[in-house]
């Protein structure tokens, strides 16, 4: 399944071979451990539903600690 066309928050499209690999990378282990997760709470009887909605609650919770540098690009300084 392809991923997902990055862009900054400009707008350009991030075309770095090396940054879509480690993104690409992130994302796999994120849907692994993720995958895993919802396993084991369905194996101790949770509902799958209920779980899921708590993993998208820890999503949506999440802060970067680079918001202040958003849209800086990698040889800029803040």
């Amino acid at each position: 399944m392809p991923g997902p066309r990055w862009k900054s928050p400009g707008g350009e499209t991030i075309a770095c071979t090396e940054k879509l690999k480690v993104l690409r990378e992130n994302l796999d282990e994120i849907r692994t451990m993720c995958q895993d997760a919802l396993d084991d709470a369905v194996l101790m009887g949770c509902d799958e539903g209920q779980f899921r909605a708590a993993v998208l609650e820890v999503v949506a919770a999440l802060k970067s600690a680079y918001a202040s540098l958003e849209g800086s690009g990698p040889d800029e300084k803040p």
